[in-house]
C-alpha cells in the first residue's frame, strides 16, 4: 500500500506543478474564455448536487446525448465507456457487472451482485432488472469502489447510478432519434415534455430496439420495447413531487454463445490435451454445424454421445414499477423522501452454458429512503438518512443436461434495515474533513428444494461407460413431467431406464435457512483545493456484499464478503478550463469473496453451491484527460492500470475418474480422499487487464449556419482471464475495438443525420468462457462484429 500511495502521490505533485503553472498563465490571460472551454457536469452520487470536477470520488460520467450518439441501448454496452467496467451476459435475462476485477461469480434468485444499480434512485435488487432503461437519459454515474456509506449493502466494487432527463417546468419540448444498420437493426426513440400550468410538467419517453442475432442460429438479438411516464409539480415554493412509472419487455432469442473445443485426458502425460472445434465465432450453438459437433462429445455418466440441444430458445420478461420522489426545503435543510415499488416476470429458454436452461421467476421489491441534507451548522454540512427494502423472489429453474437434469423450486426473501450519516467538516475555505458510517441490517429466509435426475450407465465396455442407445432426459420444468421411459425413484433409490443396463438416480436437497447479519460500514476522507480548478482529495472506505444460499446440504448458506478501499486522487481543470486532467491511486482489500463452484454437499451428491473462500488485492492508477485543444477539436484519454491478484482461492472438488479440468495447482485434500483442493492462490482476478486504455477525438466543421461532427474512439485491453477455471485456452489476449461517426445538422440542433460503425477491425474475440460438465466441453461468448448504420433526429 505504502508503494501505491507513494506512486499516486507522486502523481498528484507532478500534476500540482501543472496546475500552478495552468493557473498561473490563466491569470496572464493566456487562457480562452469559459463558455468555450469543456463544459461542466452536475451529479448527484454523494446525495447531493454538486461539480464533477468538485466532488471527491473516484466516478465516470457519460451524459444522455453521448449514449445516443454511440447508439448504446443496454447494460452490456457500458464497459465500451468506462475502462474499469467489464459487462457481459451471464445466461438469460442475467447480466454479470466487474469492475476492476470485483463482480459477482454467479447471477440467480438467491445470491446478490456486487456492484449496486440504482435507476431513477432507486435500487434494483436483481441483475435481471437492467434491462429496457437506456432511453431518455440526463447521465449515467459510475461510482468505482465500495460505496457502503451512501448506498449501503452490495456496492463493495461500486455503484452505477441510470438517471433519467426529469420533466422540465414550464416547457413543451419533443424529440425522437432513430436509426437502422445491418442485422436489421432498428432503434428508435423519443420524449415528449408537456407543461402543466406553470409549477407542473409530464413527460412521457419511449423506447423501441429490435435487431437480428450476431450468431448463425439467430440468437445474440435484441427486443425491447419500453415506457417511461413521469409527472412533477411543484406545490408549493418549498414542496415539489415528482411521480414515475415504467414498463418494459425483453423479447427475441436472447444471447447466444459457440463451441470453443473440448477437454480430453490424456492417460499417458496425466494432462488434458484441447481440442478446437473448428467452428467459427459466429457459428452458433443450435447452428446444424454446431449441432453436429455435440453429436461427437460424450457424455461419461449415460455413457454414450451427446443429443441435439433443444431448439426452442426464446426470452418473454416483463419488468415494471413505479416510484415518487418528495422534496421538501423545511428552511434547515431539505428533506427527501423516495418510495418505490418493483416487479420483474422472468420466462427465458438459454443455451449460452452449451445446455438448455429453463428459467421461470418472479421477484417483487419494495424500498423506501429517507434523506435530510442539513444547510451548514458552523463549519458542518451533514446528511442523514434511514432506508428499508423488502424483497421476494420465486423461481423454478431447470438446468437440462442431458445425461443430468437439475430442478430447483425456491422462495427467497429479504428484509434490509439502514441507517446512515455523512459530516463534512469546513475547517478552512479550502480544506474539509468528511467521516460517514452506516449500519444495515439484513434479515434473509430462503425456502427450497433442488431434485437431480442422473442417467448412470453401470455397462463397462474397454474401461468406460457404454449405454449407446440410452435415452437422454428431456427439457421440462418438472422432474414430475417426465414420461416413460424415465420412472421417478423414490428418493434414495434408482429405477431402470428400459433394458440398456442404465439406471435413473435421484437426489433431493431441501433447504430451509436464514440470515440474519448486521453490520457497519464507514467512510473517512479528506478534500483540499489546491486552487481554483484544482481539487486533491484521499478516502478510506469499507462495503458488503449480503451474504445467500445455496440448495446443497451442508453448503446452504454462505457469509458476506468484504472490502477496504484506499484511495488518492487529484482533478484539475488548466488553461482556461481546457484541459481536464483527473488521476486517481487506489487499493483494495478483499477479502470472505463469495465463489460458486462444483463440489459434493454432504449428502455426498454433486452439485454447485457458494463459498467464501477468497482473498484478493486490487491495486493501480487510473488518469482521465480531455483537451479542447480549439474551440471545435477535443481530444480524450483515459488509461487504466489494474494490478489484480487472489492472495488466497481455495476450494474443493470431488475426485472422480480424471483430475480437475482447472490451470490452477491442486491435490488430494489432506482433510477428505474423496475431493481434490484447487489452490488458485496467486492467479490475476477474473476479467482484469492489466491496461485499459481509450482514446477518442472530436472534430467539429463549421458550415455557415451548419456543422458537421465527426468523432471516433478506440479501446485497448491487454490480456486477461475470462473464466474461472484459469485454463490456457481462457486467457484473451489484447484487443483493439474501434470505432467512428459523423453527424450533420444546424448549429442550434434542430435535427441531424449521420453515419456510424462500431468495431471496425471486426475482431470477434471471446469476453466470456463457461465449462460444461458433460464432455467438457467450453463455450465462448464473443464481442459483438462490425455493426454499421445511419440515424437520424429531431428536436421540437
Amino acid at each position: 500500500m505504502r508503494h501505491l500511495l507513494l506512486a499516486g502521490s507522486a502523481i498528484c505533485m507532478s500534476l500540482y506543478a501543472t496546475s500552478a503553472a495552468a493557473q498561473d498563465a490563466s491569470a496572464s490571460g493566456i487562457s480562452a474564455e469559459p463558455e468555450q472551454g469543456l463544459s461542466d457536469i452536475i451529479v448527484t452520487a454523494q446525495r447531493k448536487e454538486e461539480s464533477l470536477q468538485r466532488a471527491g470520488i473516484a466516478i465516470d460520467v457519460v451524459k444522455g446525448e453521448a449514449l445516443t450518439a454511440r447508439g448504446l441501448t443496454t447494460a452490456a454496452d457500458l464497459g465500451k465507456l468506462v475502462p474499469s467496467l467489464n459487462v457481459q451476459s451471464g445466461g438469460g435475462a442475467n447480466t454479470i457487472f466487474f469492475l476492476r476485477g470485483v463482480g459477482n461469480f454467479t447471477v440467480n434468485g438467491y445470491s446478490d451482485p456486487a456492484i449496486a444499480f440504482n435507476y431513477d434512485g432507486v435500487y434494483l435488487g436483481r441483475p435481471t432488472s437492467t434491462s429496457g432503461v437506456f432511453y431518455d437519459l440526463d447521465r449515467l454515474e459510475v461510482l468505482k469502489g465500495p460505496q457502503g456509506t451512501l448506498y449501503g449493502r452490495n456496492a463493495t466494487a461500486g455503484a452505477i447510478n441510470v438517471i433519467p432527463a426529469r420533466p422540465q417546468l414550464g416547457t413543451l419540448s419533443a424529440f425522437i432519434n432513430g436509426s437502422y444498420g445491418n442485422y436489421d437493426a432498428l432503434s428508435v426513440q423519443g420524449a415528449i415534455n408537456v407543461p402543466m400550468g406553470d409549477d407542473g410538467a409530464i413527460r412521457v419517453s419511449g423506447n423501441l430496439v429490435k435487431r437480428d442475432g450476431y450468431l448463425s442460429d439467430g440468437t445474440s438479438d435484441e427486443e425491447n420495447q419500453a415506457l417511461r411516464v413521469q409527472m412533477m409539480a411543484k406545490l408549493t415554493p418549498n414542496l415539489t413531487v415528482r411521480v414515475a412509472g415504467d414498463f418494459s419487455h425483453t423479447g427475441g432469442e436472447g444471447g447466444g454463445a459457440n463451441y470453443a473445443g473440448n477437454y480430453v485426458f490424456n492417460r499417458a502425460t496425466a494432462t488434458y490435451d484441447f481440442k478446437p472445434s473448428g467452428l467459427g465465432a459466429s457459428t452458433g450453438l443450435l447452428d446444424p454445424a454446431s449441432q453436429a459437433y455435440r453429436q461427437t462429445l460424450f457424455l461419461g455418466s449415460a455413457g454414450r454421445t451427446a443429443a441435439p440441444l433443444d431448439d426452442d430458445v426464446y426470452q418473454d420478461n416483463i419488468f415494471y414499477g413505479t416510484n415518487a420522489e418528495i422534496a421538501w426545503d423545511t428552511g434547515i435543510g431539505t428533506l427527501t423522501v423516495t418510495p418505490a415499488w418493483r416487479s420483474s416476470k422472468l420466462d427465458n429458454k438459454f443455451d449460452v452454458p452449451a445446455f438448455i436452461g429453463y428459467i421461470q421467476e418472479k421477484d417483487e421489491q419494495f424500498s423506501l429512503e429517507t434523506r435530510f441534507s442539513g444547510k451548514r451548522i458552523g463549519i458542518f454540512d451533514y446528511i442523514l438518512g434511514l432506508y428499508y427494502y423488502d424483497e421476494t423472489v420465486k423461481g423454478n429453474y431447470t438446468f437440462a443436461q442431458q445425461s443430468l437434469n437439475a430442478y430447483q423450486q425456491f422462495t427467497s426473501k429479504t428484509k434490509s434495515y439502514a441507517a446512515f450519516g455523512r459530516l463534512t467538516a469546513n475547517l478552512t475555505d479550502r480544506l474539509r474533513l468528511i467521516g460517514g458510517a452506516r449500519y444495515t441490517k439484513d434479515k434473509k429466509d430462503f425456502d427450497g428444494q433442488a431434485d437431480v435426475m442422473v442417467v448412470v450407465c453401470t455397462v463397462q465396455v474397454a474401461g468406460r461407460p457404454s449405454c449407446p442407445t440410452v435415452p437422454l432426459l428431456p427439457v421440462t420444468d418438472s422432474f414430475t413431467q417426465l414420461q416413460p421411459p424415465f420412472i421417478v425413484p423414490p428418493i434414495g433409490q434408482v429405477r431402470p431406464i428400459g433394458a440398456t443396463g442404465a439406471i435413473l438416480v435421484r437426489a433431493t436437497t431441501a433447504i430451509d435457512a436464514g440470515l440474519d447479519k448486521g453490520k457497519l460500514t464507514y467512510r473517512v476522507g479528506a478534500e483540499f483545493d489546491l486552487g481554483p480548478g484544482s481539487l486533491l482529495y484521499a478516502s478510506l472506505e469499507t462495503g458488503y456484499r449480503s451474504g445467500g444460499f445455496s440448495l446443497a446440504a451442508g453448503f446452504e448458506t454462505f457469509q458476506p464478503e468484504y472490502i477496504t478501499a484506499y484511495t488518492i486522487g487529484m482533478k484539475n481543470r488548466l488553461f482556461g478550463n481546457r484541459l481536464q486532467i483527473n488521476a486517481e491511486a487506489f487499493l483494495w482489500r478483499y477479502r470472505d469473496q463469495q465463489v460458486n463452484h462444483t463440489g459434493v454437499d454432504a449428502n455426498g451428491n454433486q452439485g454447485q453451491f457458494t463459498e467464501n473462500v477468497g482473498r484478493s488485492i486490487n491495486k493501480g492508477l487510473e488518469i482521465d484527460t480531455q483537451f479542447l485543444i480549439t474551440p471545435t477539436t477535443l481530444l480524450n484519454v483515459t488509461a487504466q492500470y489494474l494490478d489484480a491478484k487472489y492472495k488466497s482461492f481455495v476450494y474443493l472438488e470431488p475426485v472422480g475418474a480424471s483430475p480437475p479440468l482447472t490451470g490452477c495447482d491442486y491435490r488430494v485434500s489432506p482433510d477428505s480422499m474423496a475431493r481434490y483442493e484447487i489452490n488458485c492462490s496467486g492467479k490475476p482476478s477474473y476479467q482484469s487487464p492489466k491496461w485499459t486504455i481509450n482514446l477518442g477525438a472530436q472534430q467539429t466543421i463549421k458550415l455557415g449556419d451548419y456543422k458537421v461532427v465527426a468523432a471516433a474512439d478506440t479501446q485497448y485491453k491487454s490480456k486477461r482471464y475470462i473464466g474461472f477455471q484459469f485454463l490456457p485456452e481462457q486467457l484473451v489476449g489484447s484487443t483493439w475495438t474501434s470505432n467512428a461517426q459523423i453527424n450533420f445538422g444546424p448549429d442550434d440542433d434542430r435535427w441531424s443525420i449521420g453515419a456510424f460503425v462500431r468495431n471496425i477491425e471486426n475482431d470477434r474475440f471471446a469476453n466470456a468462457s463457461q465449462l460444461y460438465n458433460a464432455g467438457s466441453t467450453a463455450t465462448y461468448v464473443t464481442a459483438a462484429p462490425r455493426t454499421y448504420g445511419l440515424r437520424a433526429g429531431m428536436k421540437f
